[in-house]
This record gives structure tokens, C-alpha cells and sequence, in this order.
């Protein structure tokens, strides 16, 4: 535990006496068997590690704030038991929990339902993350109807729910400096995973070699799990924007687009490049690739305190926009003005998804994405968010260029993406991932070498 853990959950405590006060309960996630006796890796639930520092599964945090400034942090986790320690690891156990992760009290996991009914007597409200796990929900349901039953004897059960997710979710979208370091690890981590694929990419490789080059360079840095399935797309491939590393073999003249990020310290990096297999851009590749990393340095031209979260899409679709009709994937005649293709939509041909992303603890992170509502504004009626030091997000625009009647035969089946995480700042923004070799000159350097 560091003590932003502790800050963190003081801080939700003051939240929930502003709204009078209740009982906060935040599980974190469970384990999932993959087949007979085996499970899948276990990664915590990222709300309860953001409150924690605590990794193992089997554990629930209860917040309870009182109104009138009391309040209690409890950790339930599972006990100390020597036999399934040979088995499976170390386990802290209640005392040690309370003590390593600063909590007021600590108890076993197994008491967690006859425990909780008590702690949630006599508490006007309830806060916790609705509809995200129905098989916790129907527990939660049930501590909710034992109370209930206490009703002649004078005990209330809470009359109100929050959804605890808002509030976590806006504590996560601002990063302090312990969380931007971690990022900037990870970012790190990752670009040199980036690096070695390229140096390790010729033709005749298959996409799932370079694919363990990247689980090679994270694991061996430090990293404990790739953040994303990684998509290493080769060819026509890279024109799938979801595609999952396959078993297709690099030609010599494929473009490679990689999309890759590994975990540090509970923390997401999120990095895309793309590259010439044979370590050289042909000149229809090189000329829309310069187009779509001019577009990203327009869009992170805009990332700067008090900018608006859609500024830097709005800046690359106009690059972008004017490429494609200098290139004849857009024809002028029938398309018009930059301004009609950016009035049409008629881009989104060639470029379908938006420019970036919340990141944080998960890859597409936490947090609202424009204003919250004033008067009878609903939706996309809402102002787009303005940006603060402490944000982090993708800037990721790309071209998609799939064989099609009246587009140049020349750029069929290029695909291309190149994607950074950028850290907002006091006075402007820190790219994260700027060790990932992105120019032309610098991709095909580390390809000679």
C-alpha cells in the first residue's frame, strides 16, 4: 500500500457524508476457472485495487461513513491457512491486511454474511457499484432483506442506493503523480516491446512470433500482464481494427500494424505503431503514413489544460480529410471541400473510430467523456469535457484502406495507426510513450540495426 490508498478512501468517505452518510461495498473480482482445475490469471477488480493496493482475490472493502464525521475502513479477506499456502502462495490474512493496507479493522472473508446485515443496520443509505456483478448483487440483495427482517424490532435498513461508480470514476480520471509514474513505466516498457517486434519483423515471420516477442519484452521488464490482447495485424489484416495476432505470414512488402500495451503496477499503457516488414516504406505507404502522423501531431497539438476532450479528433479528421483527397482516396470532384468531407462523414471510409480514449488502471478507462447536464441537456447535447493536469489518454487517428471501386489500387489493403499516451500537464501534456520509435527515419533505423 502507498498512502494515496488511504487518501483515496478518505476521500470517497467525504463523499459519501456530503450525501448524509451510509455504508460503502466494493468486492473485488473473482476468479474464473478456464477448464478442469485450472483457472484463468487472476487480475484484480480495478475500483477495489484503486481504494486497496490489494492483489489477492477473495475480498471485499466496506467503507462506513457516518454523518456526523465517524466513519470505518474495513478490509475482509481471506485467512491465514498454511496448507492451501503451499498450494497457491502467500496470504496476508486479516491482521497482517489491516496493517500492510492501512485499514481500521480486518476481518475473515467468511464472516463477510453474517457481518455485513449488522454493519448495515441503522445506515441511511447504500453505496455500490450497481449491475456490475449480479452473482455479488444478489448477496448484497440478500444482507439488504435481513435487516429488512429487524424492521419490528426497530431497525431500519438503508433507504437510499447510490451507484458508487460516479463517484470513483471521477477520483480516477485524475491521476496524481504516484499513477502518472506508473503509466510512464509502462509506456516505457512498452515502447521497447515495440522496438524489439520491429527489430525481430522480416517476411517469412508469422504474426503470433512477433506477438511473443512483445509477451517476452513485458514480462521480462517487469510487467506483470499485457493490458489488451495485443493485435499484431500483417497485410490486409491490419484493415481489421480488432484483429487478434493470427498465424499469417509476413510478406515482403506488408505493412505491420501492432497494437500493444502492457500492465505496470495495476496501470494500462496503450501504444500502436505500424511498419514495413522488409524494414522499408514503399512510397504509397510512406506518403499515408506521413498523413496520418501529421494528423496525431495536430491532435496532440491540441492536448493542453482547458482544450476540450474533441478537440484533438476535430484536428486529426481535418488532416486527415485534406490527405485523402490529395491522395485521390477521396475524389475532390465528387467529394468536394475539406469541409464537405468533414460535413459528410464521407472519412469515415477510411477512418471509422474516434481519435483516443480515457487510460488509466484499465485500457479504455473510467470517466465521463462530456459535461455533466445543465437544464434540458441529455447526451451528446453536453458540452465535450474540458481537459486538466492529470487526465491521461490515447491519441491514436489512422487510414483503413480496403479494396474498393474508385480508390487507387496502390493503397489497397494499407492500414495504419499510430497511437501514444498522452498525460495532460500544468502547461500543456507529457507523451508518455515517446520512446516507441514513430518517424519514418527512426522505424526504418531500427530496422537496419
Amino acid at each position: 500500500m502507498t498512502p494515496s490508498h488511504a487518501t483515496r478512501r478518505a476521500r470517497l468517505i467525504t463523499q459519501m457524508q456530503q450525501r448524509g452518510g451510509g455504508i460503502a461495498i466494493i468486492p473485488t473480482a473473482r476468479e474464473a476457472m478456464r477448464n478442469s482445475d485450472a483457472d484463468y490469471p487472476y487480475r484484480h477488480d480495478s475500483y477495489f485495487y484503486y481504494l486497496s493496493g490489494f492483489k489477492e482475490p477473495e475480498a471485499v472493502i466496506v467503507l462506513a461513513a457516518g454523518a456526523d464525521g465517524t466513519s470505518r475502513s474495513i478490509l475482509f479477506c481471506r485467512d491465514k491457512n498454511a496448507e492451501r499456502e503451499i498450494w497457491d502462495g502467500f496470504r496476508y490474512g486479516p491482521d497482517a491486511a489491516r496493517t500492510a493496507f492501512g485499514f481500521d479493522e480486518a476481518f475473515g472473508i467468511d464472516t463477510l454474511d453474517a457481518t455485513l446485515p449488522t454493519l448495515m443496520a441503522d445506515v441511511p443509505a447504500l453505496f455500490y457499484a450497481v449491475g456490475r456483478d449480479e452473482k455479488f448483487e444478489a448477496r448484497v440483495r440478500g444482507w439488504l432483506a435481513s435487516v429488512r427482517s429487524q424492521a419490528r424490532s426497530g431497525v431500519d435498513a438503508p433507504s437510499l442506493m447510490h451507484d458508487i461508480k460516479p463517484l470513483l470514476d471521477e477520483m480516477r480520471l485524475i491521476k496524481d503523480a504516484s499513477e502518472i509514474a506508473l503509466m510512464r513505466q509502462a509506456a516505457t516498457i512498452s515502447g521497447g516491446a515495440h522496438a524489439r517486434a520491429m527489430r525481430m519483423s522480416a517476411p517469412g515471420r508469422t504474426e503470433y512470433q512477433i506477438e511473443a516477442e512483445l509477451l517476452h519484452e513485458f514480462r521480462y521488464a517487469g510487467s506483470e500482464f499485457p493490458a489488451y490482447t495485443s493485435i499484431v495485424a500483417a497485410g490486409a489484416n491490419a484493415c481489421v481494427l480488432h484483429y487478434a495476432a493470427g498465424a499469417t505470414v509476413m510478406q515482403d512488402g506488408d505493412l505491420v500494424l501492432i497494437d500493444a500495451g502492457c500492465e505496470y503496477g495495476g496501470y494500462a499503457s496503450d501504444i500502436t505503431r505500424t511498419y514495413p516488414a522488409n524494414g522499408r516504406f514503399s512510397g504509397p505507404q510512406k506518403t499515408l503514413y506521413e498523413i496520418v502522423l501529421a494528423a496525431q501531431s495536430a491532435a496532440i497539438a491540441t492536448v493542453r489544460p482547458g482544450a476540450a476532450f474533441n478537440d484533438g479528433h476535430d484536428a486529426a479528421v481535418r488532416v486527415l480529410a485534406e490527405g485523402m483527397l490529395e491522395t485521390g482516396l477521396l475524389d475532390r470532384q465528387k467529394r468536394g471541400s475539406v469541409d464537405d468531407v468533414i460535413a459528410s462523414g464521407s472519412f469515415r471510409q477510411f477512418y471509422m473510430h474516434r481519435t483516443g480514449h480515457w487510460l488509466g488502471m484499465d485500457v479504455h478507462d473510467v470517466g465521463d467523456y462530456r459535461e455533466a447536464a445543465t437544464g434540458a441537456q441529455t447526451g451528446a447535447d453536453r458540452p465535450w469535457r474540458c481537459l486538466q493536469p492529470g487526465m491521461v489518454l490515447t491519441v491514436e487517428p489512422g487510414i483503413y484502406v480496403r479494396p474498393a471501386e474508385g480508390v487507387p489500387e496502390q493503397y489497397w489493403n494499407i492500414g495504419i495507426r499510430i497511437e501514444d499516451d498522452v498525460a495532460i500537464t500544468a502547461d500543456g501534456c507529457e507523451v508518455l510513450s515517446a520512446s516507441a520509435p514513430k518517424t519514418v527515419a527512426e522505424i526504418e533505423g531500427v530496422m537496419r540495426a
